[in-house]
């Protein structure tokens, strides 16, 4: 069996409520790129994927950023990314317990 180089895949969703006079689509856009900036920098993985989209709910409207990323330190990337907003569906999954057939 293959040992993994990465072995957590890290999921999250966040959002980021914009001020008063912001665009969304420019303050989302301008989110993507500082996070996959930031995490290509300082936390090693691969498998990356940072998609980013404007929303509104009943507290205003938002930046919404999705990230899917392999790495050793999953905690890191909730870390930083909770520094930007709230983070939720928040997912870690251990490959190398996958990848071996083993549950829980």
């Amino acid at each position: 069996m293959e040992e993994l180089e990465f072995r957590y895949d890290t999921q999250l969703l966040l959002d980021q409520y914009v001020e008063d006079g912001e665009d969304a689509d420019d303050v989302a856009d301008d989110l993507l790129d500082e996070i996959r900036d930031y995490l290509l920098s300082n936390i090693k993985g691969d498998s990356m994927v940072v998609a980013a989209d404007s929303g509104e709910d009943d507290f205003g409207e938002k930046a919404i950023i999705k990230i899917h990323y392999h790495t050793n330190e999953p905690w890191d990337v909730l870390s930083y990314c909770r520094t930007h907003g709230e983070i939720y569906d928040i997912v870690v999954e251990d490959m190398d317990r996958q990848q071996r057939n083993l549950q829980g």
